[in-house]
């Protein structure tokens, strides 16, 4: 079994309103499953359903091969987009209390934390009130109480909301390493670039249902257009330009660059290749930028979405 989740034709009414029209999406084990959308496509509706706190209508939800039962909430950590601390509880007390909650005994619950709590540089926070905590200090705990009974599964909705650049590489980095120490993990989130960072597949839905989804890489060669970001410098960059121009389809380019250069993007056809352009270029003009366009995570969303 090289899935670890699966979802099969799900849906999902709220009265009149259908949330999900039948949604299935496969997450690879090991893998960190970016889950996309806009706001109300109905990605938290199926986190939810993973989780079991609703129930779909219609369709299946699998983990490991088999339909997911009650018990399985062992299996999965979940951090929320709305946090969910206690915060007049003191911040070591609410941690052992949620961690037997998810089945470990004190003791093991108490060296789980105290691990990630002096991994993370927290320790004296433990007898701290969570309102007396920043919001990005809040959060760390809130991931730790999230991973500490080590989950195959799991679920981050927007895990980098409250945190600072350095945090957000702190949990970033934390991430990756639970990856590679084998879970699995379903990462929600709009910064796109956190997507390229750390997503190997991604789905994204869209108005209730899923209209992508795929190896990251994979999506990015189907939506590539084959064009070439350039720049260039000649003693005549008018006449370099219309020569381009004659067997070649162009348009401006825009990036920086400390040189006063011809600055275009070069679109190929089907037959032309990377190498026979460049030929072209050096033969007229000293080339100083070269670069393949490739589109992110964030050209693809936006793309997929205006197109559905």
């Amino acid at each position: 079994m090289n899935n670890l989740l699966e979802t099969k034709e799900v849906s999902k009414y709220f009265g009149d309103f259908q949330a999900l029209d039948a949604v299935s999406i496969q997450v690879p084990k090991h893998s960190i499953f970016g889950l996309l959308g806009p706001n109300g496509a109905g990605k938290t509706t199926l986190i939810r359903i993973i989780n079991q706190i609703t129930m779909p209508d219609t369709g299946l939800v699998l983990l490991d091969g088999e339909p997911l039962q009650p018990n399985d909430v062992k299996y999965i950590g979940y951090l929320p987009e709305e946090r969910g601390l206690y915060k007049s509880m003191k911040v070591g007390e609410q941690a052992l209390y949620l961690a037997q909650l998810k089945g470990l005994s004190y003791s093991e619950a108490k060296k789980r934390l105290n691990y990630w709590f002096d991994k993370l540089e927290i320790g004296h926070w433990w007898d701290k009130k969570i309102e007396e905590l920043s919001k990005g200090m809040a959060q760390k705990i809130q991931f730790v109480v999230t991973v500490m009974h080590q989950p195959k599964l799991l679920i981050f909705d927007e895990p980098f909301s409250g945190f600072d650049p350095i945090n957000a590489n702190l949990i970033k980095d934390e991430i990756l390493q639970l990856r590679d120490e084998g879970a699995t993990v379903i990462f929600s989130t709009h910064r796109m670039e956190s997507v390229e960072e750390l997503c190997d597949h991604i789905a994204l839905i869209h108005e209730s249902k899923k209209i992508l989804d795929g190896k990251l890489i994979d999506i990015k060669r189907t939506y590539k257009t084959n064009t070439f970001e350039v720049g260039l410098v000649s003693d005549d960059n008018m006449a370099l330009k219309q020569s381009i121009e004659a067997k070649f389809k162009v348009t401006p380019a825009d990036f920086k660059s400390i040189h006063d250069d011809l600055k275009l993007n070069i679109a190929l056809d089907a037959n032309g290749t990377p190498n026979d352009l460049l030929t072209f270029l050096t033969a007229q003009s000293q080339v100083l930028h070269f670069k393949e366009l490739i589109p992110n995570a964030s050209d693809i969303f936006i793309q997929t979405i205006q197109n559905n």
